[in-house]
């Protein structure tokens, strides 16, 4: 695709809460961002991969009043930890940005000052719940109770159990998720934006998605079909964005109403700084909006964010593909990062290769289904998969040519049948990554690995190579070729890998057949994964099993 027909692609991943370090539910619903970013890329596209730290809210002030810190410092933490681990599981974001950030603040206060000039805002007195104990205002999900629908546990903005979204007003039994404490409701006057006036447009427009995931769809469609209630945008907080607005000086826009324009703010940001054209990605015709999280967030992006856009009034584009995975458990458990029961993203990238990590979140990810994440798993996987069928494949190839060729490719002539599987495999794996069936995308590149090393076993070089050389020579120049696309099919799932195969075969990324000529001379290379010994996976599931007691 050249430039003049490149569309321009945004790609928003989920805001994680800078309040505390992210496990691999979180990382595992975030990945498909980074391989739709590395693909967009490859075919030409122009991209605007952008994510962030969700730094305001209960959340992060509650953190900060327990460890004698300011919000501030308490985000600010979590943010460079969060940009730390993104950098090295390799997430290509072209801007990770802050709620926080004095960009997004102005950015966001203006977006809400055109609104507020809009018809579907107004002023409502309301119950908010106050903790005498903890001394503020607490956020919605720092109330829990009853859920009204269902009678099961259930957060003051959601039920879980039911998907419903609440008020705390409407729980039963309310308490402090904090301290336990029974809040009582005082009146306050905030500023409401009226998604029941929008519920027509906000249904047509979900109807106009019918390929979406099935929870995206079925989520979306309930709310709907509940009746869009209207939701407050501004909060009695002392920790958040100021309300561009006088009457309300003394209060903060609500996290929900500004956490997710994260994705204008981050792609404006990114369009200045190169150069782009931010009003073609945002009001143009050849666009595409990909917006990437888990199972929990998708009202957020299929109703809330919609209707913040069309509130605003300027003709924002609407999200295209709601990318929502299902929930990831730990060993049959739910995770539970207030219980400790998670595994850490930083401390397992002190340990495990990234690739590996990315490898299994992505085959063995909730991408349509719940699923479990065990170690003996994701031990297996890594010296099945990725050591046994990928690793061995290149190695045990350069290896022979490195000691019975001088490191130089033989002469040979491209298998017909090789040419026109990488050629399918291209096209298919290009759709499966466009569709957002990533599993089935890097399943079937596997599914090819295996083949590859079947082709490599019949021919027999290590025969051939003195009963019929040019056979071997042809042999090898086409392992080379099979290696080399790999690489290339490989790199938005598996970047790290892929960039030592690119870098001995002198690769580029774009998206499309590439080919080694005859006579290249090999650098030295080596083995692309290590073993792990699957004592790991025992110690691993010990210190589990000490958090569980």
């Amino acid at each position: 695709m050249n430039n003049g027909d490149c569309r321009n692609i945004l790609i928003g991943g989920a805001w994680p809460y800078a309040n505390g370090s992210l496990h691999i539910g979180r990382v595992s619903a975030l990945i498909p961002g980074d391989i739709l970013a590395r693909y967009h890329r490859a075919i030409g596209d122009r991209v605007f991969y952008v994510s962030g730290s969700d730094c305001h809210g209960t959340p992060v002030a509650i953190r900060a009043r327990q460890e004698g810190k300011t919000p501030g410092e308490i985000s600010d933490h979590y943010h460079e930890e969060f940009k730390e681990c993104f950098d090295r599981l390799g997430f290509t974001y072209d801007l990770y940005d802050k709620t926080s950030s004095e960009e997004h603040k102005n950015f966001v206060k203006e977006f809400h000052k055109a609104m507020y000039d809009g018809r579907y805002i107004y002023e409502k007195n309301v119950p908010q719940a106050y903790c005498s104990t903890c001394k503020s205002f607490l956020a919605d999900r720092f109330v829990e109770g009853i859920c009204p629908e269902c009678r099961q546990e259930a957060r003051g903005d959601q039920c879980d159990a039911c998907g419903k979204l609440l008020e705390p007003e409407l729980l039963e039994n309310p308490r402090c998720s904090v301290c336990g404490t029974t809040p009582e409701f005082r009146e306050s006057r905030h500023l409401y934006i009226a998604l029941s006036w929008l519920e027509e447009e906000i249904n047509a427009y979900i109807g106009s998605h019918p390929d979406w995931r099935k929870n995206a769809l079925a989520f979306s469609k309930k709310y709907i079909n509940e009746g869009l209630r209207d939701r407050a945008i501004t909060r009695d907080l002392d920790w958040g964005i100021d309300v561009p607005n006088p009457d309300f000086k003394n209060k903060k826009i609500y996290i929900w109403a500004e956490n997710v324009l994260g994705y204008l703010s981050g792609s404006y940001q990114t369009a200045l700084k190169r150069g782009d054209d931010f009003n073609e990605l945002w009001f143009g015709n050849n666009t595409k909006h990909y917006y990437v999280h888990g199972k929990d967030n998708i009202p957020f992006h299929s109703i809330i964010l919609p209707g913040l856009l069309l509130a605003n009034g300027e003709g924002w584009h609407l999200p295209d593909e709601i990318v929502s995975c299902e929930y990831l458990t730990l060993e049959g458990r739910k995770i539970s990062t207030s219980k400790n029961y998670a595994v850490w993203v930083r401390e397992m990238l002190d340990s495990f290769d990234p690739d590996s990590i990315r490898y299994f979140l992505i085959t063995n990810g909730p991408e349509k289904r719940d699923t479990d994440f065990t170690w003996r798993e994701f031990v297996n996987s890594h010296n099945g998969e990725l050591l046994g069928a990928y690793g061995n494949f290149a190695n045990r190839n350069l290896a022979f040519i490195t000691k019975y060729y001088g490191g130089a490719v033989p002469e040979g002539i491209l298998d017909t049948e090789i040419s026109a599987n990488l050629n399918a495999l291209f096209a298919a794996t290009g759709k499966r990554i466009e569709k957002g069936a990533f599993k089935e995308a890097l399943d079937g590149i596997f599914e090819f690995v295996r083949w590859s090393n079947k082709y490599f076993d019949s021919q027999k070089p290590w025969e051939t190579r003195t009963a019929a050389p040019r056979k071997c020579e042809d042999t090898l120049f086409n392992c080379v070729q099979l290696i080399a696309n790999l690489a290339v099919l490989l790199k938005p799932f598996l970047p790290f890998s892929s960039e030592k195969v690119q870098g001995w075969l002198g690769l580029n990324d774009l998206w499309k057949p590439q080919f080694v000529a005859s006579g290249y001379s090999l650098p030295e290379t080596g083995i692309l994964f290590e073993r792990i010994d699957k004592s790991r996976a025992d110690e691993e599931l010990e210190k589990l099993k000490v958090l569980i007691g």
